[in-house]
């Protein structure tokens, strides 16, 4: 099953504006279809539309792993709207190739901080005070369980990368959950998207074994999925629209992970 197969309150997000970043591919791209199917209008950006994007939403495009790229966004952000309910940030990923800490040069570490970790941090540096302002808003950052659950042969710099990003998160629902900007994180485990694929096709390149193997070797690495299956996207996206919603109001500084019961630990 890659679909819900329950009805959707068309209403429940009728007048709130929303950004996605990374919005145009897997569990971003449904996300921003969820909240549009809430009633949200939505604006998303990723460096470049596919060539046959889908979304609904406002596409923007930008690179949101340098500085410069987030302010250009920011202001586009603020000539279209006058407000932002709700900011989730959903970019991240990680092109670091197999070969373990070695293997991970100061530029690759820097890449992922950047994408990982730092757009978000500039991001709602732009955007979070206006929210604070209004004294309303939601801000949700995606994470990941490979913040306590590292990959060490391809992926110890996006682990490092969305650890710092839970604890940053944690840090701004403290600083801003008072002035009525609510703050939560997610931490899905392995979804299946494209982006999936490609990192079994890079560790069996690299590793020099099958795609079969090295996805096992994804689901050694994590301890295995107790209820046997990745996430499908649309399931991450009915989280994040839920904690989006006033049905999670009193929700704030929490991280809900999602991922099977693949975590060992409560």
């Amino acid at each position: 099953m890659n679909e819900p197969g329950f009805q959707i309150d068309s209403t429940e997000l009728s007048g709130r504006k929303a950004i996605v970043t990374g919005g145009t591919k897997g569990a971003g791209e449904a996300i921003v279809n969820r909240l549009v199917q809430a009633g949200a209008e939505v604006i998303t950006t990723a460096r470049s539309a596919p060539e046959k994007i889908k979304s609904p939403a406002l596409f923007i495009p930008s690179d949101l792993s340098t500085s410069t790229g987030v302010q250009a966004f920011a202001e586009t952000v603020r000539q279209t709207w006058n407000q932002i309910d709700i900011l989730i940030h959903n970019l991240g990923g990680s092109a670091s190739p197999g070969g373990g800490f070695a293997a991970l040069t100061d530029e690759l570490w820097l890449d992922e901080l950047n994408l990982n970790l730092l757009a978000a941090v500039r991001l709602d540096r732009a955007l979070a005070p206006k929210m604070v302002e209004r004294g309303k808003g939601v801000i949700i950052h995606i994470s990941s369980i490979q913040r306590s659950l590292p990959l060490p042969e391809s992926t110890t710099a996006y682990a490092a990368a969305k650890a710092a990003l839970t604890t940053y998160s944690k840090a701004l629902s403290k600083e801003i959950g008072l002035k009525g900007v609510r703050v939560t994180s997610i931490a899905p485990g392995w979804i299946y998207t494209e982006a999936a694929e490609e990192m079994v096709k890079r560790i069996a390149e690299d590793g020099n074994i099958s795609e079969a193997e090295a996805r096992q070797s994804i689901l050694d690495s994590l301890g295995g999925i107790p209820i046997g299956r990745p996430a499908w996207p649309w399931e991450i996206a009915e989280l994040t629209t839920f904690l989006s919603s006033d049905r999670a109001a009193s929700i704030h500084g929490a991280e809900y992970v999602i991922d099977g019961g693949t975590t060992p630990t409560i």
